[in-house]
């Protein structure tokens, strides 16, 4: 385990995908440790798609209940040093800070954050009656041909409901930086970075495995349980799984 967590990586990846946690995205696996007392740290997975257009996880972190940018700056300095030069797009979603962290990395990255929750978010505003109206108003924001038609889908938004719903207009104001970048690319390619759901699902696979064990007796322990279902996944080790229908 100890060899694969320090494995050189690919110098340039297409994509990588991270997720933070936070009370706002609380994605990460949690396990509960009993060492004296019981905790429940939690712990990271990063997952990069290569230019062949498989999936590799990067690694497994080890966190504490309260991480924040200390922590995430030190596994990104971690994944530069094992050799990743460059990637494409990273994809990420989770507190503000990140994408600018991330952008200090790899300066000349696109960050681009979770669409899909910026859409659920949306509809976690708006009461149950709007709900189908609000989402035929903001179907034109996230599937516009450029930023230019987007911005003006997002105008007539805001003249239609931003006097009731002012906090989805201003949801959308303030993560317009980090939302735009995959307007500029094909279909294809904005399936692929519009959601963090690859670590997602990565993480369910995690939760079984630690789910049927129950308590860990260190994180040592924990770590190794998951290593192990990453390695059920590929025998490389690499967790791999070829993106075929993207």
């Amino acid at each position: 385990m100890n060899e694969w967590s320090a494995r050189p990586l690919n110098e340039v990846y297409a994509a990588i995908f991270i997720v933070p946690t936070s009370w706002e995205v609380p994605q990460s696996i949690v396990v509960k440790i009993r060492d004296g007392q019981v905790a429940n740290p939690p712990i990271h997975a990063a997952i990069g798609v290569s230019l062949a257009g498989e999936q590799d996880v990067l690694g497994l972190w080890a966190g504490t209940c309260g991480v924040g940018a200390k922590f995430w700056m030190s596994v990104l300095t971690d994944i530069r040093n094992r050799g990743v030069k460059d990637s494409l797009f990273l994809v990420c979603d989770g507190p503000k800070w990140q994408p600018e962290m991330m952008s200090n990395v790899w300066s000349l990255a696109t960050v681009q954050t979770c669409v899909i929750h910026l859409i659920r978010n949306t509809f976690k505003l708006a009461s149950k009656q709007h709900c189908d109206g609000t989402k035929r108003a903001i179907k034109p924001i996230h599937s516009a041909p450029n930023p230019t038609a987007a911005r003006a889908a997002l105008d007539e938004f805001t003249e239609l409901w931003g006097t009731r719903y002012g906090a989805i207009v201003r949801l959308w104001e303030i993560a317009r930086e980090e939302f735009i970048p995959f307007l500029d690319y094909d279909l294809e390619i904005r399936r692929v970075i519009c959601s963090t759901n690859a670590i997602e699902s990565l993480n369910a696979r995690y939760r079984r495995a630690v789910r049927a064990r129950g308590h860990f007796p260190t994180e040592q322990a924990a770590l190794k349980c998951l290593y192990l279902v990453t390695r059920s996944l590929n025998p490389t080790g690499a967790g791999r799984a070829r993106w075929t229908i993207r």
